[in-house]
């Protein structure tokens, strides 16, 4: 369930396009994950593939246990700005890659028996690990069980190339000491809980013997209908199952989406007004370049004050700054007509947008602003300009 919510600040104070994080909504939460890890026993990872805006970080060290990354730069980021636990996970790592992390995380997860084989003895060699405890290893699983709806993100199709199916697994892993799976995206506690059931049929010898079980990503604790208490629920049972084993499990969770899902808008304004049998509002902000997903998933961002096409007064087709056709963001309607200097905010623009952003065509990337309730504070973390761009080029 969505819940769109007006921003707590006039438009009219933003510099556009930027991106406005309530620092009040991403406290909420955090603190919704927070209280998982303390009636479960888990422990909450942010992934920085959802979220990384680094500023905000404090809030996320005083809640969570760490961070899980994807490359050597989310490591390296999470270690200077988190500390804690960090985590890596990664469809192939490089020689370099692996010399590189063994200096900044704590657990290294694997794609495929071959990596795990070639690199963990080197892990095991290399040390105490970041944090003074050893660099931990892990395999991510294919559980083959398909709960989320969109292809682009469901790594339990046939031929997905995440994670190892039961078929594939040797019976004798004797360096392994955790496992990870990860199959859910936007997903309710009841999901996780049919996963578990295929995830312990199948890999049950193998739970048996590591240490740690991470249950990856997709948890949306805090969308507004999400049953904390079952989510609660089903990890104390998982825990309570295993360990009477030889060995007792520690749970891990890493959402991203979760940490600032309703947390932030795109601001933008509108650059020009044509009509060419359609009304349409060019904005400084662009689909493509600023919201990815709102083209490769694809799905329709919801606007403060607009609706359908048609459902209001006045109804504009926005299209975005690029020179890409398909550069639009949908038909919208509004009250009032648009005028050249209008401001429109999109809602929910905090998670996988600004990881994604791109300066395709060169255009300039949204301000990133923090909006602090307690005071009605606005800052501007981060401007954006030619040497963005430029750096990116060669």
């Amino acid at each position: 369930m969505y819940r769109p919510m007006l921003p707590p600040f006039g438009l009219e104070r933003i510099e556009t396009p930027a991106y406005v994080i309530d620092l009040g909504l991403l406290r909420r939460n955090l603190d919704l994950l927070a209280r998982v890890q303390r009636e479960s026993g888990c422990k909450v990872l942010l992934a920085l593939k959802g979220y990384a805006v680094w500023s905000t970080f404090s809030f996320v060290r005083e809640r969570l246990a760490g961070a899980a990354a994807s490359s050597v730069a989310e490591a390296q980021l999470a270690r200077e700005t988190i500390g804690k636990e960090v985590h890596a996970y990664a469809p192939a790592y490089s020689d370099a890659d692996i010399t590189a992390l063994a200096s900044l995380v704590d657990h290294v997860v694997f794609n495929s028996v071959g990596q795990l084989n070639r690199y963990a003895p080197r892990l095991k060699q290399s040390g105490d690990g970041a944090s003074g405890r050893g660099i931990e290893v892990g395999l991510r699983i294919n559980p083959e069980h398909r709960e989320t709806e969109f292809a682009l993100y469901d790594p339990c199709a046939p031929g997905s190339r995440l994670g190892v199916p039961r078929a594939a697994l040797p019976e004798s892993l004797e360096l392994l000491d955790g496992l990870h799976f990860h199959n859910l995206c936007e997903k309710n506690s009841d999901a996780l809980e049919r996963t578990l059931t295929h995830v312990e049929a199948q890999f049950a010898p193998f739970i048996e013997r590591v240490n740690w079980v991470n249950f990856g990503g997709g948890h949306l604790v805090s969308r507004a209908d999400y049953d904390i208490e079952r989510l609660v629920r089903v990890i104390t049972e998982f825990s309570s199952r295993w360990d009477r084993s030889s060995r007792r499990k520690q749970v891990y969770l890493e959402p991203g989406e979760a940490v600032g899902w309703e947390t932030g808008w795109l601001v933008a304004s509108v650059l020009d007004i044509v009509d060419y049998g359609q009304k349409i509002a060019i904005l400084d902000t662009s689909a493509t370049a600023h919201m990815p997903d709102v083209l490769e998933m694809p799905y329709r961002p919801r606007i403060i004050g607009a609706k359908d096409a048609g459902v209001k007064a006045h109804t504009y087709r926005l299209g975005g700054l690029t020179c890409l056709a398909g550069d639009v963001i949908g038909d919208y309607s509004f009250d009032e007509p648009l005028e050249i200097g209008s401001k429109v905010a999109f809602c929910d623009m905090a998670h996988y947008t600004i990881v994604k952003n791109t300066t395709f065509n060169g255009v300039r990337l949204p301000n990133i602003v923090t909006y602090e309730p307690e005071g009605d504070q606005l800052t501007v973390q981060r401007r954006f300009g030619y040497d963005d761009y430029r750096c990116r080029q060669s």
